[in-house]
């Protein structure tokens, strides 16, 4: 047997290793510093060259807030309250903090076919922890997400409204949906490689998502018959509750919390444990 083999087809990791949480915790503690410098490379990399350079995660997130308030808030009349008492300036924050939410999973979601087709020398020619690259895209995703949120509070303040204590609440419900976003991109990431027609159907299927978790709407506005089956995307709660502790002023939900936060350990896992018992054979897919 050749080097070259022995390096495409090493043997798949034991599942014990793959479901424990500590063996992942401990993996991932030991590659931490690989992690940092990469997710370092992904922030400066989006701009770079760009004559405002990461201004444009400040930027960008503006122009859309302008937008989609114009389109919703004034031509289409969206609102998030049914009694009449929201403003313009409250429609077009609480869409806001919609879309910022949604965009990060979005963007998981869309970047994952192709994250391991950025990288084929780390998979064809050197021993690495491929899996780090899906952990730095999420915490570079996550640190443009706090900016978006950073633009919301201070929109909220400049507006005279006021930030309610229950925003201390994105804290704990931003855990679910990074442990979701991650297990959906070890997935895709992986898939992408064996159906490359993935690649092509992330962008329309997140356009529908889009459409289908509460982004523009409450869910309460759902019909009854239908509401059931809108319940059950975990995108959509995590939308519904980012709105109810940042714009309404209410607490988390904590027993929607815990089903979110465990339905997310469950795909984290299970993305996981895909992407490293399939990983031997990226080599053969490039």
């Amino acid at each position: 047997m050749t080097d070259v083999d022995m390096r495409i087809h090493p043997s798949p990791i034991p599942w014990k290793d793959l479901l424990l949480p500590w063996r992942v915790l401990a993996h991932f503690y030991e590659n931490r510093q690989l992690a940092w410098q990469f997710m370092r490379r992904e922030v400066l990399g989006r701009y770079r060259g760009s004559f405002l350079g990461l201004l444009w995660s400040f930027i960008t997130p503006l122009l859309m807030l302008a937008i989609y308030t114009v389109v919703f808030g004034f031509v289409f009349q969206g609102s998030y309250i049914t009694d009449g008492s929201e403003t313009r300036m409250m429609f077009a924050l609480a869409l806001f903090c919609s879309l910022n939410f949604f965009n990060f999973f979005a963007e998981a979601v869309n970047r994952a076919p192709h994250l391991m087709l950025e990288h084929p020398n780390f998979i064809t020619r050197v021993v690495f922890p491929l899996e780090i690259f899906a952990v730095a895209a999420i915490s570079a995703a996550c640190v443009h997400l706090l900016i978006s949120m950073s633009l919301l509070l201070a929109a909220t303040l400049a507006t005279g409204q006021g930030i309610p204590l229950t925003a201390l609440y994105l804290v704990p419900l931003l855990l679910p949906l990074m442990l979701l976003s991650l297990g959906i991109t070890w997935l895709l990431s992986s898939a992408g490689l064996f159906v490359r027609d993935i690649q092509a159907l992330t962008s329309p299927l997140t356009t529908v998502l889009m459409f289908v978790s509460a982004v523009f709407y409450p869910l309460s506005r759902v019909p009854e018959s239908f509401r059931w089956l809108f319940t059950l995307n975990p995108v959509a709660q995590l939308i519904e509750q980012s709105r109810r502790v940042m714009i309404q002023g209410q607490t988390l939900d904590w027993p929607i919390w815990a089903l979110l936060l465990a339905v997310s350990l469950v795909v984290f896992h299970l993305g996981y444990a895909f992407f490293m018992r399939t990983k031997h054979l990226f080599a053969d897919r490039l």
